[in-house]
Parts: C-alpha cells; structure tokens; sequence
C-alpha cells in the first residue's frame, strides 16, 4: 500500500509540474485515440440479428438419448432456449477539442510541424520554411547570433531542437537544429538589443582582423629571417695580413702595418 501511495503521489506530482501546453497536446492525443476508437466501432457494428435488449432465441439442442430398460434406447429431440444478452456499448462523451489559434493566421488548428517539435502556435499553411521558421545549426546560430552554449541548453526555457544525420557525412555526429525565429528572440534577451548585438559583431569582427593582420606580419618576418640566412656565409678561411712599408722607430725596433685590417706588428732587427 505504501508503494501504491508513494506512485500515485510522484504521479500527481509530475502532473502538476507538466506546463500547459504539454497538458494540452497529451488531451489532444487522447482526444484523438477516442475519435478513432469510435469510427472502427461505426465501421464494423454488431450483427443484426440480435434484437434490442435481451431476447430469447430458439436452436435445436443435440438428440437426447433415453434408456427404455427394455435392450433398446429412445432418441428424444427437444427444444432447447438460449438466452443471449446483447452487448450495448456506452454512448461516448462529447468531446471539446481544446484547437490551436495560430499566431499568424489567427485560424484554430490541432497540431502541426512547430507546434510539436518548437512548441510555437504556428499552422503548417503559414509556415515560412525558407524564412523566420528557417531551421539552423547550433553551429551557426553561436557564430551568427553571438550565442555560448549555456545560453541554448541552460537558460530558461532551454530551446527546443531536432536531431538529424549530418548530411556531408553520415560517420559525423548528428545535428542539432533550432528554430530561426526563437533564436534570434533569445539572442535579444542576451545583448538587450539589435544595435548591442550589431555592435558586438563589428567589435569581435575588428579584433579577428588584427589577429589575422598581426599573424601574417609575424609569418613575414619569419621567411624574410629566412631569406637573410640563407644568403649570409660565414667566412671560413683565416684573414692574411698585407704590410706596409716597415717604420724605423728606435734603435734595432721597428713596425708594421697591415693596409687591410690595420694590425700593428712591432719586431726587433738584430
């Protein structure tokens, strides 16, 4: 009994916590599942034969078999009566459909593409595939829309996505693809407004520019560095000195000069 308690409790609880249109869409399927249920009991309805209410219908019962006593047995058929209830079914309720109103339109539907996947009150014949009901990659819509990644799952309400293959590779990770329109509506309620976000843009626009510039003059340094090592060779052979006229300066000392570096060579004449 405890557990029963405990599992009806934890229902309530989850039924409580559902937001309303979650409510409505499981009404609208169980709507739906009693309108079904209904035209297959109208498409095959119970025979004929069987009157209103309950009626007594006669059949012959098998041959009954007596035992005269005398070495011989008697066949006796008798009428046997059977009663046959017929099964009525209930009446079902009148249903009202709790519809749609669709914010483009203003026409009452059931459901349609956005309203079960985006939970978004927009019809199908309203529907603007190529345009605000676009749909994009998470990708695009962090490099477009300025947006991280607690902004789609953790900011309330966490945005609503449909998963399909990657279409350049069926090996790659699946995609994630949100709604145009309610991307952009939880871009605003980042940066405040358009013109923040435009600002934002040229701002990160200006900085990948300098990172781009900054990167090539660095690349052109480097081969230019290149270009000048591969040009110098380091002088390998040893320098050889060309004197001058020796100078008498006193007595047995004299001096010399090299004309190309300069080197001074004192000696001594014996």
């Amino acid at each position: 009994m405890e557990g029963e308690s405990s599992g009806f409790s934890v229902g309530e609880e989850t039924e409580r916590t559902l937001p309303a249109a979650v409510k409505a869409k499981i009404e609208r399927n169980r709507q739906r599942a009693l309108m079904l249920r209904q035209a297959r009991l109208a498409s095959r309805p119970y025979p004929a034969q069987v009157a209103a209410g309950a009626e007594m219908i006669s059949s012959k019962a098998p041959p009954k078999v007596i035992d005269t006593g005398g070495g011989f047995f008697l066949e006796e058929e008798e009428k046997m009566e059977q009663q046959i209830e017929k099964i009525t079914e209930q009446p079902g309720p009148v249903l009202e459909f709790d519809y749609i109103i669709c914010e483009e339109c203003g026409k009452e539907f059931m459901d349609s593409y956005l309203s079960n996947h985006f939970d978004l009150s927009v019809c199908n014949n309203c529907r603007d595939a190529e345009g605000k009901h676009k749909l994009m990659t998470r990708t695009e819509a962090k490099r477009e829309y300025l947006l991280k990644d607690c902004d789609l799952d953790k900011r309330e309400p966490v945005l609503r996505f449909i998963v399909k293959k990657n279409p350049h590779n069926s090996h790659w990770g699946d995609m994630k693809l949100y709604l145009k329109l309610q991307v952009i509506k939880r871009s605003l309620e980042v940066w405040g407004s358009e013109e923040a976000l435009k600002e934002a843009k040229e701002t990160r626009q200006e900085n990948r520019e300098k990172m781009k510039q900054k990167k090539f003059d660095k690349t052109v340094k480097e081969l230019r560095r290149a270009v000048r090592s591969s040009l110098w060779t380091k002088e390998r052979s040893a320098h050889q000195h060309d004197y001058g006229p020796e100078k008498h300066i006193e007595e047995d000392m004299y001096r010399k000069t090299c004309t190309i570096c300069g080197h001074e060579l004192t000696y001594e004449k014996m």
